[in-house]
């Protein structure tokens, strides 16, 4: 069975805001091979429109970019892209599909169904997939900064906190900090 991890960028203050963070070649390329390790991509609907609404674009070359940007643009393409929503069922991006049914039972169906395992890029799904104990591990890519504004980290909370193990810290170039965490047995 795949693993599920949690990936996401977040400012030193808990804020998960993209625009917040750095994006630079160096954390492109980090986010490109991370991507190439696992197996398949897992949204909710409003990240899934975000990320549709400007990817696809940079992947065929309709938008300039520097290579390492268009590289992750090219993966994402490839990428198996699964995305939970109430109130949308087309997906049209390539290698899309729509996650259907109890959210348990599809997202350890997937999890089975892809031994790569499985990014979340969510926060707000990532909150209610750790309410499910279904996420083995989490990957923030800590950037240095303050927004001093929301969405941030687990806005909604948690019934529990969850004990970590870290497995690396990977410093970048920009100041940011790539963290790769599991959780404790």
């Amino acid at each position: 069975m795949g693993q599920l991890t949690f990936c996401l960028n977040v400012t030193l203050d808990g804020c998960v805001d993209h625009r917040e963070g750095i994006a630079d070649d160096e954390t492109h390329a980090f986010y490109t091979r991370l991507m190439d390790a696992h197996g398949a991509m897992l949204w909710g609907r409003v990240t899934y429109e975000m990320m549709e609404a400007y990817w696809p674009a940079v992947a065929r070359g309709e938008v300039e970019a520097p290579p390492a940007i268009r590289a992750w643009a090219a993966a994402l393409e490839a990428k198996p892209k699964y995305v939970v929503s109430s109130t949308r069922t087309e997906f049209p991006w390539t290698n899309s599909h729509h996650l259907v049914g109890d959210l348990a039972t599809a997202v350890r169906r997937l999890k089975a169904e892809t031994p790569a395992g499985v990014l979340v890029g969510s926060g707000q799904l990532a909150t209610a997939l750790d309410r499910l104990d279904l996420i083995d591990e989490y990957r923030f890519m800590v950037h240095p900064r303050i927004a001093g504004h929301g969405p941030t980290l687990y806005q909604g909370g948690l019934p529990a906190s969850r004990s970590l193990e870290l497995v690396e810290a990977m410093p970048l170039r920009c100041g940011a900090v790539a963290m790769h965490y599991r959780r404790a047995a």
